[in-house]
């Protein structure tokens, strides 16, 4: 039996996010320390290429997301949100064990990468089914003049994760020697997110299920393929977001590996686009509530558009730390301001009996084909064309797009009819 909006507590919501976070924070903690796993897991005795192999690995992650979305996802439309948030959190601490316990490649030889590509899949399974359950979960138990504030805490707490993650790995850097981190500093950081996994069930055990099957399976449309054009036009708005999202934090490897900066500087990028993700969505969330979603998208994400290759060029000229945070504070800010309303959009613009199934179908299988790319077309593009700005105009090519489909939705909050009429003219509909 579902739960009203206002019967949904505040500690219900806490649990959710907080969950999400540490989902969120096993999986995206690889990435920071690729550099470090693929010299544990992919020598460069096995290949050339230690880091792209390593982010390719991480690529392999996003392939079972669309899969787990499926699965978990339509779990969340047939039997509640809850057991579907349940399933998709275990499934991941099983995953983020796995890889931080696998012995290197030194000591079982290719074993290790097999594993290790193993425990990916599984993380990738588990956390394609955690964004439309959970985004499900926050757009039910929100009152409808707040839906923009509870769906940005899907993104914030992601980012919150991004931030413990990097505090972490700068704190590890700065403490530990160059192999330390190597032979056993980055375990530590995945082992940290799998002694939380018990305290995350047992928060989730305690939610209350906003969804009812019965009265869903009432409503009409009955198709997903009724909404074609929600999801084609929110899986644009995703792909662009969520590549943007993915090039922020491979500014970290990218620094390390392209720049050749130290590892301490490094991660304090990372830590500066989790706190601009923290501090900049909420307040998205409160300001689509209350000017509507197309501005609040369109607006921070044009200038996002606008300040990426400039913001790279700083970087690779000056090479320092201040060049770094600076440019990356200017990216994560603007596309923390603009992210949110993209999945609040989408997330309110399915029917209820399709809406953790839907959204998590068309958030995996953009973040999969896109944003699990990302990481590792930046590095090949630098490799191939010796050109550090190819990450930018990589980016820069899916804001396009992004835009785009922007430009194209109708207004989705539920704002009076005066007040929309303003924003939909401020917003070019």
């Amino acid at each position: 039996m579902s739960e009203p909006a206002a019967s949904v507590k505040t500690r219900h919501i806490l649990a959710v996010v907080t969950g999400n976070a540490l989902e969120f924070y096993d999986f995206v903690t690889y990435s920071f320390f690729a550099v470090y796993i693929g010299r544990t897991f992919f020598p460069e005795s096995l290949t050339r290429f230690s880091l792209l192999a390593s982010l390719a690995t991480f690529g392999v992650g996003f392939v079972m997301r669309p899969i787990g979305a499926y699965v978990i996802g339509r779990m969340g439309d047939r039997i509640g949100r809850k057991p579907a948030m349940l399933w998709s959190f275990s499934l991941m601490g099983v995953g983020i064990a796995g890889l931080a316990l696998t012995p290197s490649y030194a000591r079982i030889g290719l074993a290790a990468p097999v594993l290790v590509v193993m425990f990916r899949l599984v993380q990738g399974f588990a956390l394609g089914g955690e964004v439309g359950p959970t985004t499900a979960f926050l757009i039910e138990a929100a009152p409808a003049e707040r839906r923009g504030l509870y769906a940005s805490l899907q993104y914030t707490t992601q980012d919150f994760s991004v931030l413990v993650a990097g505090l972490v790995g700068l704190g590890l850097a700065s403490t530990l020697s160059e192999q330390m981190l190597q032979d056993w500093g980055w375990r530590v950081a995945l082992l940290g997110g799998v002694a939380i996994v018990p305290f995350g069930l047992v928060l989730r055990r305690a939610l209350p299920e906003t969804f009812d099957a019965p009265a869903a399976a009432v409503k009409l449309p009955t198709s997903v393929a009724s909404h074609l054009r929600t999801a084609v036009l929110g899986g644009m708005m995703l792909a662009a977001a969520t590549t943007a999202n993915y090039t922020n934090e491979y500014l970290a490897t990218y620094a390390i590996h392209d720049l050749h900066m130290s590892a301490s500087v490094a991660f304090g990028a990372t830590v500066i686009v989790g706190l601009c993700g923290v501090l900049c969505q909420p307040v998205s969330g409160i300001l689509s509530d209350r000017f509507g979603r197309k501005p609040v998208m369109l607006v921070p994400l044009t200038l996002l558009l606008v300040a990426t290759l400039p913001s790279f060029a700083l970087i690779e000229h000056y090479r320092n730390a201040t060049a770094l945070y600076t440019a990356t504070f200017i990216l994560a800010s603007l596309l923390g301001f603009g992210s949110p309303a993209c999945v609040t959009w989408l997330t309110e613009s399915l029917p209820a009996h399709v809406r953790s199934g839907a959204l998590s179908l068309v958030y995996a299988v953009s973040v999969s084909m896109f944003g699990g790319s990302t990481q590792f077309m930046a590095a090949a593009l630098i490799e191939r064309t010796g050109n550090p700005l190819a990450p930018a105009w990589y980016m820069t090519g899916f804001m396009v797009i992004g835009l785009a489909a922007m430009i194209a939705v109708r207004e989705s909050a539920p704002l009076n009819a005066s007040h929309a009429s303003v924003v939909e003219s401020l917003a070019g509909s």
